[in-house]
């Protein structure tokens, strides 16, 4: 009977950032590492194709954290035939299904406003108009995620084992180890996910490795520095005076999970430091305020500053002037209070949710402000904002786009290109090869060059569907 060599194919995030899904395939078993969204409007497709394997054949999914990216497509795994078991923290299980279904909810809602836009254009679709998900899709997924704590190790499968490391990218987001035996010969192999940055407040650095077979890093920013903190806080406080100065609106299309309370945490600090008057500042998300909640229940999760901020009741998301909004009636009551005021919304690159509607709003006025505070993927409402375009579509209609647009990237939870070595760098012996994912085209070759450069260690650019054999 053929035997299958055990590989690796790269299903989603190869020459793209989002999308994230790995097959490892060995000693008779199939692992999913990740099973992510795609969010670039010209790659979004391929979320409704049939996976590359049947789901009912793949025996677990191992989750790296719950960015949407990540965990988005979980639902439709599940819908598909996939009953086996999600390894990850508590914290990401956590995350992950306040993510999958808030997405379910803006799925659904998405499609009933398409459906009803058509009718009143008077436009017949071929086919009726349904989400890729259902909140009740988001749901059943619930009862399959097995938590484990960092630096468990577990049996995956025949002679597969894994083993979670902190990635210190969001809340419980983890480097993932696994280990396969291949003829009596141990294989390690390193699944990034996301890795985060040394030194940036709330959350422990990344864990760092001295020995791996194979390498899956993360190339999101592989081929930039990012600015430095004091430049990033530089930036948001001339938004927020700015703003206040011009009597107008400052939007902050802002991710949930991480970079809401991220930017929370500098704002407290401004304040504290007199830099900044207050603000009313609106989180407008429900899903970024759960995430909060959550936050506050895994302070073990917490770097030495961020627990003595909190030894000494100082806690950067509950502040004067900060309101938590829940509900779709207190979201639309903001467009009745009088500016200057702060709204920070989701989703991150404006690909859905509440920001869209504040967008709408608030992007044809000059006295206004759009503050990015994260990465704006090719194809996404966000890029085309930051990438200058006078024009742009949003909720089906066309809006100028006249309100000052300023990016503060240094908020960022990823690794840029020289924090990526530093990392590679603990290593003690080069690795058989490093495969370069999680970026654009562009970002990842120039990081694998830069790698060999750096190190003299094989690094490879997979293309989507690519399969490599693991020896």
């Amino acid at each position: 009977m053929f035997k299958k060599s055990p590989s690796i194919s790269f299903l989603g995030a190869a020459q793209n950032v989002t999308g994230s899904r790995f097959l490892l395939q060995a000693n008779g078993a199939k692992i999913l590492v990740d099973c992510g969204l795609y969010q670039e409007r010209d790659l979004r497709e391929r979320n409704w194709k049939s996976f590359h394997v049947k789901p009912s054949e793949i025996d677990a999914v191992l989750l790296t954290h719950a960015h949407l990216d990540h965990c988005g497509l979980i639902p439709k795994l599940v819908k598909d035939g996939f009953s086996g078991r999600i390894y990850c923290t508590d914290a990401t299980a956590e995350i992950a299904k306040i993510v999958m279904l808030d997405c379910g909810h803006i799925m659904e809602e998405d499609a009933e406003f398409k459906r009803k836009r058509h009718n009143r254009e008077g436009r017949k679709s071929p086919q009726p108009v349904k989400p890729l998900y259902t909140v009740e899709d988001a749901e059943a997924c619930t009862n399959l995620f097995l938590p484990v704590k960092y630096k468990q190790t577990i049996m995956i499968a025949n002679e597969i084992e894994a083993t979670f490391y902190d990635a210190g990218h969001i809340l419980g987001s983890s480097i993932i180890k696994v280990k396969v035996k291949i003829d009596g010969q141990i294989r390690t192999i390193l699944f990034s996910g996301d890795i985060g940055r040394n030194s940036r407040p709330i959350l422990k650095d990344p864990s760092v490795f001295e020995q791996a077979d194979y390498i899956l890093t993360e190339s999101t920013y592989g081929d930039r520095v990012h600015d430095t903190l004091e430049d990033t806080k530089e930036k948001l406080a001339d938004a927020i005076n700015s703003t206040i100065e011009a009597g107008g609106y400052l939007i902050v299309p802002s991710f949930a999970i991480e970079r809401s309370q991220e930017v929370l945490y500098y704002i407290n600090e401004l304040i504290l430091e007199g830099k900044i008057p207050h603000i009313k500042i609106f989180l407008d998300s429900p899903m970024a305020v759960r995430v909060t909640d959550v936050f506050k229940d895994h302070p073990e999760m917490f770097d030495t500053e961020m627990t003595t901020h909190l030894s000494n009741h100082q806690s950067p998301f509950e502040f004067k002037d900060l309101t938590m909004v829940r509900s779709t009636r207190e979201s639309k009551a903001i467009n009745d209070v009088e500016p200057p005021i702060m709204v920070i919304a989701g989703s991150g690159m404006c690909t859905g949710g509440r920001i869209k509607h504040h967008l709408v709003r608030r992007i044809s006025d000059p006295k206004n402000t759009i503050l990015f505070v994260g990465y704006q993927a090719v194809g996404t409402l966000g890029r085309e904002i930051v990438e200058g375009n006078k024009e742009v579509r949003i909720l089906g209609e066309i809006y100028p786009v006249n309100a000052r647009v300023v990016q503060a990237l240094g908020f960022s939870a990823h690794a840029d290109k020289e924090e990526l070595i530093d990392w590679l760098g603990n290593l003690k012996n080069p690795p058989r090869c490093v495969y370069v994912v999680h970026g654009e085209k562009n970002a990842s070759s120039y990081l694998a060059k830069y790698i060999t450069e750096k190190t003299g260690f094989k690094a490879v650019v997979p293309k989507f569907m690519d399969e490599f054999v693991i020896d």
